[in-house]
């Protein structure tokens, strides 16, 4: 999330509201930054603590499983996670590129958004990797060690383990953008498929592209 951000904008984006329905929470008074009542258009800064006063709420938190090919973010004139799911109040936690698939919360709760988003190196982000070529096993102590990428940076170390000649597991406690894709571009490899398969506690196990279930606030909140 970039900073500074209008008020509307950043309860969009942690998935708590619409930027018609944030306005209305911050017209009626429910909405608080740094424990004084916000106002239209006050911009939210990096650290800022913001709360939201709306016990009428009931509160949704879904697993879906997301669709190679569908974009999570708002693309004008597409079709895109947040299109799907915006007209039932849900909004999605973090994003999944377009051409990866897998694992994706949906919510309308603020704070268990926040809670995922800003507290990402106590959740675990779990996927199931292909490549083209034969992975070789330095990757695991590159991984393990902390990646320095032009990119990006330099990584938290990651946890890994090939599962045959192409197929790896990768464990991260960041969520950079494009991040694995970075990593094994550096490392020369091309990757044919990427799938989210766990967040935290919730696991996609056997749900297939498209399918949604339920899930308990209190399962994946360590």
């Amino acid at each position: 999330m970039n900073y500074p951000i209008r008020i509307n904008k950043y309860l969009r984006d942690i998935g708590l509201a619409s930027r018609r329905e944030a306005d209305k929470l911050v017209e009626d008074g429910l909405v608080f930054i740094n424990n004084k009542r916000a106002k239209m258009g006050v911009l939210v800064n990096n650290g800022d603590k913001v709360v939201v006063n709306d016990s009428k709420k009931q509160y949704r938190y879904l697993a879906y499983y997301k669709p190679r090919g569908l974009a999570t973010q708002d693309l004008p004139g597409k079709k895109s996670v947040i299109t799907e799911w915006k007209d039932k109040g849900l909004y999605p936690v973090g994003r999944l590129d377009k051409d990866s698939e897998g694992l994706l919360l949906l919510t309308n709760d603020g704070r268990f958004a926040r809670e995922i988003l800003f507290q990402s190196s106590k959740y675990e982000k779990e996927y199931l990797v292909t490549v083209k070529e034969t992975l070789r096993p330095g990757i695991i102590q590159i991984f393990k060690k902390g990646m320095e990428t032009k990119e990006l940076g330099k990584l938290l170390p990651a946890k890994a383990k090939i599962l045959n000649k192409t197929k790896l597991l990768i464990i991260l406690n960041e969520g950079k953008k494009h991040q694995i894709r970075i990593m094994l571009d550096n490392l020369s490899y091309n990757i044919t498929s990427l799938k989210r398969v766990r967040v935290g506690n919730i696991e996609i196990g056997n749900m297939k592209s498209g399918e949604t279930r339920l899930i308990d606030f209190n399962t994946i909140l360590l």
